[in-house]
């Protein structure tokens, strides 16, 4: 312990990384820098620095990341389709590898010997935290304070708090019983009444999202535009990738999309429930899967179906760094070459439904051939005998063989 000089420390400014920073100090006799992020939350961060500066942190770090959250962890994995267990699509998981990234990065600009996490030794967070860090960084140490200590509960933490002379922020009126994470992809809500996988979450648990029932009456029409795979634009007004998502959360969360309850498997090996909002990327992608139906070959779109799960898992298990996820991103972006055109939705009491689609440049679809009107010999019927007769074949001689 006595080896490690200076930590950098993933910090919230909330309850358990404050203690984490002040037994940091005390357990390692370390320095700690502190790393707050903004990746579209929704709270202000900047309260963090007073915080850390009222704990004698002498090297602060906060940086506002959305814009590149979004652009280089959020599009890429959306050109994928990813979506984990055919349900979740990995807001957290997500979100996870920027964050490692950084706290590398940090600790070689500080000349820090480590870096730590608040993540428990339960859940996939450390998992993604740690293969992160020591794919960009096979030398960094990391502490996990949760592995390691004893203070296994809020009142512990609090008593560690009172004792070290931490403030708390005793917030007025009802506080969340959940466990949340928030960034511009997702909220998520774990713990409380949700420990029981029959139980309902209450309304009031919802925090983006207007319930379906309480949507407006009249649809909502929107029309996206893609340009190899990416959202670009929104009625027609270009918009950054950060900007998109904001758009999408907002126009979504008001018309009662993107509302999630699963029950998952962790990496680590245990079930846990779940409940998620996600506007912006239900509406995502179902607009990029729209616009991959009009523009992408049959077998180019299938085999990206037969990867898509394990690209899902790589995310989901912290393997954002490794080889092979780098590897299946190059083929899904050299897929996304003519993925251009313009989707248009139809938001409606938590629904998202396709109602438009349109390519100028990069259309595979041929009105000329799909017509159930005359066809002016575009497609020649008759060969579809042969075809059929060919596939047939196969079918044709296991049966003779069963007969005889």
């Amino acid at each position: 312990m006595s080896s490690i000089n200076k930590v950098v420390l993933a910090y919230s400014g909330g309850l358990d990384t404050s203690v984490i920073l002040k037994w940091l100090e005390e357990t390692y006799d370390c320095e700690v820098v502190t790393f707050t992020a903004d990746i579209g939350q929704g709270e202000e961060i900047e309260p963090a620095r007073a915080k850390a500066q009222a704990l004698g942190v002498r090297e602060i770090y906060i940086e506002t990341l959305r814009e590149e959250f979004a652009r280089d962890y959020v599009f890429p994995m959306f050109r994928a389709n990813a979506l984990y267990e055919g349900e979740y699509l990995l807001g957290t998981s997500i979100a996870r590898p920027l964050i490692a990234r950084r706290l590398v990065e940090i600790a070689r600009e500080t000349g820090a010997d480590a870096i730590a996490h608040g993540a428990t030794g339960k859940g996939n967070d450390q998992v993604r935290f740690e293969l992160g860090a020591y794919a960009l960084n096979p030398e960094i140490r990391i502490i996990a304070p949760w592995r390691e200590w004893d203070l296994t509960s809020r009142q512990k933490l609090l008593e560690y708090a009172a004792q070290h002379g931490i403030p708390v922020e005793h917030k007025k009126g009802k506080q969340s019983p959940y466990s949340m994470d928030a960034n511009s992809l997702h909220i998520s809500y774990e713990g409380g009444i949700l420990e029981d996988p029959w139980t309902e979450p209450e309304e009031d648990m919802w925090l983006w999202t207007v319930a379906p029932e309480k949507a407006p009456d009249e649809p909502t029409y929107i029309e996206i535009t893609f340009a190899h795979g990416d959202a670009v634009a929104i009625e027609g007004k270009s918009a950054s990738p950060g900007a998109v998502m904001e758009i999408l959360n907002k126009l979504g969360g008001a018309n009662g999309v993107g509302r999630t309850d699963i029950v998952e498997n962790r990496y680590v090996g245990m079930k846990s429930r779940g409940c998620y909002e996600t506007p912006a990327g239900t509406i995502l992608l179902k607009a990029h899967r729209a616009m991959e139906s009009l523009t992408l070959d049959r077998e180019a779109a299938h085999l990206k179906d037969e990867l898509m799960p394990r690209y899902a898992s790589l995310v989901y298990n912290g393997y954002w760094w490794s080889p092979e996820r780098r590897l299946l991103q190059q083929m899904i972006d050299a897929s996304q070459e003519h993925v251009n055109g313009d989707i248009r939705l139809k938001l409606y009491k938590g629904n998202v439904t396709v109602v438009g689609r349109r390519s100028e440049s990069d259309s595979l679809f041929d009105e000329r051939i799909a017509t159930f009107e005359e066809d002016a010999g575009a497609y020649d019927q008759q060969d579809a005998e042969g075809f059929i007769k060919l596939n047939a074949l196969r079918l044709r001689i296991g049966s003779s063989r069963k007969r005889t």
